[in-house]
């Protein structure tokens, strides 16, 4: 269950019971049928994403790699907005490609969903391209940064991966909300 929705039902469920325990003497004299009026509740809603939001189709490689990464996140026992943060870095740094070595493309040894280079200790590159190994331990990474769960996710994001472009993870934050909601529970 999304954190964001548990949250708000459980602000509604103690509203409705801060009513009853309120209004509970003096509408066990009410007459329902009379007296009944729909009560307002407030209800937080989801943060909005930073920015403009990117999209892009996922094929079934990369589908698999958001199944990873939302099983690694259970794994290590994190909630869903771990995952989110994960799945959006991933969708900057690789689109959710694991990708191998890119050569010309490429001015150092970044590999794997996270980008993650083996001459900074992330792994071996075997363990950077494997999806649970590197979703793991950009999640160990994540845990050491302080309130990393109400902070912007490009903060969060950017915090662990110390990109040359730190704002460019916000973009994918709508995309990776959707995709844990699609695939949390399934």
């Amino acid at each position: 269950m999304n954190t964001i929705f548990r949250k708000s039902m459980l602000s509604v469920a103690g509203l409705a019971f801060a009513g009853g325990v309120f209004a509970g003497p003096i509408a066990a004299h009410a007459n329902p049928a009379v007296d009944a009026k729909p009560a307002a509740v407030a209800v937080q809603s989801a943060p909005k994403p930073q920015g403009d939001q990117s999209h892009i189709t996922l094929n079934d490689e990369q589908t698999a790699n958001v199944k990873a990464i939302i099983a690694a996140t259970k794994k290590a026992g994190l909630p869903e907005r771990a995952a989110v943060i994960s799945i959006a870095t991933s969708l900057q740094e690789s689109k959710l490609e694991n990708l191998g070595h890119l050569g010309d493309k490429n001015d150092h040894d970044s590999l794997g969903l996270f980008q993650q280079r083996p001459s900074s200790g992330w792994g071996t590159p075997e363990q950077i391209t494997d999806p649970e190994y590197s979703t793991t331990a950009f999640l160990k990474g994540l845990k050491q940064v302080d309130g990393w769960q109400d902070m912007p996710l490009t903060d969060a994001a950017q915090t662990v991966q110390v990109s040359a472009y730190p704002d460019a993870y916000a973009q994918w934050e709508q995309q990776a909300t959707d995709l844990v909601a699609q695939h949390w529970n399934s």
